[in-house]
C-alpha cells in the first residue's frame, strides 16, 4: 500500500510552478555533495523554529517579523529543495521519502502555527482553527494519494510556496504600516468582550476560504468514488 501513495502523480499547478521547478533543478544541480534530502527535510523544519520565534518575539518588538520571513525562506529552501535533490541525483527512495516527508510537514505545521499564535497578532484560538483545517486537507490529499494515486499539491492556482509569499507580505505589511498592526476592533461573544486585530480577521477569511476549498473538494472526491464503487444492485 505505501507504494501507491508514494507513486502517487503528482498534481501542481500553481501560479509559480513552471518557475520554481526550474529554480529548484538549478540550486539541486549546485548542492555539495555533503547535502542529502534529509539534511534539506531537517533544514525545512529548522525554517519552520525560526518562523514560530520570530512570531514569538514580535510581541516585544515588532521587527522579528522580518526573522520570520527569513524562515520562510529557510522553510522553502530545505522543504522544496529536499525531494529535487533527490530526483536530480536519481537517489529517490518513494515510501521512506514519502513518509518522512509529509510526517515532518505536519510538525513544521504546528510549529508555525501555534508560534503565530503566540505572537499577539492573532488570536491563539484562530490560529489553531486554521491549523486543523490545513491538516485536515492535508489528510484528505494523503487519502486520495492512497485510493487514487493522485497527490494533488495545490488549489486554486495555490500552494505551498504561494502561502509562504503571501505570509512574507502580510509579515512586511505589519512591521511597516503602524495602523495596520495597531487596528483593532471590539465585538461581544458570547456574552464576552473580545478585541480582534487586523490579522484575526486575515485569519477568519483563510479559515473561510480552506473551508470553502476543503468542502468543494470531499464533495467533488465523494461524487467521484461513488460513481467508481457505486452501491452493489439488489436481487429480484
Amino acid at each position: 500500500m505505501a507504494n501507491n501513495k508514494a507513486d502517487a502523480v503528482r498534481i501542481q499547478t500553481s501560479v509559480l510552478n513552471a518557475l520554481e521547478k526550474k529554480v529548484l533543478v538549478w540550486l539541486a544541480e549546485r548542492q555539495p555533495a555533503w547535502v542529502t534530502s534529509d539534511i534539506l527535510t531537517l533544514t525545512g523544519t529548522f525554517g519552520s523554529i525560526v518562523i514560530a520565534a520570530g512570531y514569538i518575539l514580535s510581541s516585544l518588538n515588532i521587527n522579528w517579523l522580518w526573522l520570520s520571513s527569513l524562515g520562510f525562506l529557510i522553510n522553502w529552501y530545505g522543504d522544496s529543495l529536499d525531494g529535487t535533490l533527490a530526483r536530480v541525483r536519481k537517489c529517490q527512495r518513494p515510501v521512506y521519502g514519502y513518509y518522512l516527508d509529509h510526517t515532518v510537514d505536519a510538525v513544521n505545521e504546528v510549529i508555525m502555527f501555534v508560534g503565530i499564535g503566540l505572537s499577539g497578532l492573532v488570536h491563539l484560538e484562530l490560529a489553531l482553527a486554521v491549523l486543523v483545517l490545513y491538516l485536515m486537507m492535508t489528510i484528505n490529499v494523503s487519502i486520495n494519494a492512497h485510493l487514487k494515486k493522485e497527490f494533488r499539491l495545490t488549489y486554486a492556482k495555490m500552494g505551498p510556496t504561494e502561502f509562504r509569499i503571501i505570509m512574507i507580505l502580510i509579515n512586511t505589511l505589519f512591521a511597516t504600516v503602524r495602523p495596520l498592526r495597531e487596528f483593532s476592533h471590539e465585538v461581544i461573544l458570547f456574552g464576552h468582550e473580545v478585541t480582534f486585530g487586523a490579522l484575526d480577521y486575515i485569519a477568519m477569511v483563510i479559515l473561510v476560504i480552506l473551508c470553502v476549498m476543503h468542502v468543494t473538494s470531499v464533495v467533488q472526491d465523494a461524487r467521484e468514488y461513488a460513481k467508481i464503487d457505486p452501491l452493489p444492485k439488489r436481487d429480484e
